[in-house]
Order: C-alpha cells, then sequence, then structure tokens
C-alpha cells in the first residue's frame, strides 16, 4: 500500500515538475530543467524549445557526476503483444556514465514523458526488445557507463515530445528533453 501510494506520489511530482519546467523560461543559461541553479549542463548539451529543455542527442551533468544523454526517438510500431497498445512507440537509447566518485544506483532513476502537454506510457514489447530498465538492481561504479532503451506510446501524427529524467528519488535536480517524435 506505501509502495503504491510513493509511486503515484512520484509521478504526480515528475508531472508537476515537467509542467513547470516546459513552461517557465529560466534567468539560468545552459542549465537544465529543474537543475542545481550554479550547475552547468554538460558541454554538448544545449538549451532549446521551451527556455531550459534539452534536445535528443545533448549531454548533461548532474552534480553528484552522473552524466545523461538521450538519443533521438526512433518511431515504431508496437506488435500486437505490447502493453499498453498503441497507433505507434517511439524508442530512446539513454546513455548514463557514472563521472562521480561513488557508485551510482541505477534503481534511482525515473523517466517520465508527456506528448503535447498529455503524459504517455512506457510501452512493453517484448517482442520488439523494449523491455525496460531491466537491470534495476545494477550499479554503475565510477568510470562505467550503461545503455538503456525505453519506448513510450505516441499519437499516429508527429508529436512534441518531452522526456524528464531525475537520477533518484531524492535528488531535487532533473533534466528535460523535447523534441519532435
Amino acid at each position: 500500500m506505501a509502495l503504491a501510494r510513493t509511486c503515484k506520489i512520484m509521478f504526480t511530482s515528475g508531472l508537476l515538475g515537467l509542467a513547470v519546467a516546459c513552461g517557465v523560461p529560466s534567468t539560468q543559461t545552459g542549465t537544465a530543467a529543474l537543475g542545481v541553479a550554479g550547475f552547468p549542463a554538460g558541454a554538448g548539451a544545449s538549451a532549446s524549445q521551451a527556455g531550459n529543455d534539452l534536445k535528443f542527442g545533448a549531454d548533461h551533468r548532474f552534480a553528484s557526476g552522473l552524466a545523461i544523454s538521450v538519443g533521438s526517438p526512433k518511431s515504431f510500431r508496437p506488435s500486437p503483444s505490447a502493453y499498453p497498445q498503441s497507433p505507434r512507440g517511439a524508442a530512446f537509447d539513454i546513455q548514463l556514465t557514472n563521472e562521480g566518485a561513488t557508485t551510482y544506483k541505477l534503481s534511482g532513476l525515473t523517466v517520465t514523458a508527456t506528448s503535447s502537454g498529455t503524459a504517455v506510457k512506457q510501452v512493453v514489447d517484448t517482442t520488439q526488445g523494449f523491455t525496460g530498465i531491466t537491470d534495476a538492481g545494477k550499479d554503475v561504479l565510477p568510470g562505467r557507463s550503461v545503455l538503456i532503451t525505453l519506448a513510450f506510446a505516441v499519437p499516429r501524427e508527429q508529436t512534441q515530445l518531452r522526456l524528464q529524467l531525475r537520477p533518484s528519488a531524492t535528488e531535487p535536480a532533473a533534466v528535460t528533453y523535447c523534441g519532435p517524435a
């Protein structure tokens, strides 16, 4: 019961964070949405669309030393066994590199998505290899990287998609990537 409530609270706070991050321009240049003030995004990062949103493909480095890059979306047609059923899916490669001094627990990563302002669900399509974060119990040692592929249900027509990534529930910072999908 408590776990379900915690998940619901985290999801709701993530959506609220997306609404704030994507709708309010920041006075900080080069920082990602809801980023910690004074910590610039990685060298490859560039602000785009709505103030602090990063373009897909840009790098972001959190104060903890975790570096994240989200590749451009790849459109696909979900198989009949996919959940949830959707006319189309958008898949993303997410590269996480631990440039910090301590071990990063992959189980802390949360990724939420919105399409034109509406929350979208993650697609699980084992037929096509979209199984979510399968190594959630994995620790990423300093200097190591991990590649995750996640997919989300999107409308048949092209849409504006925002992905928000938070390295852990206790981390105040998140990064938002935005672009057409």
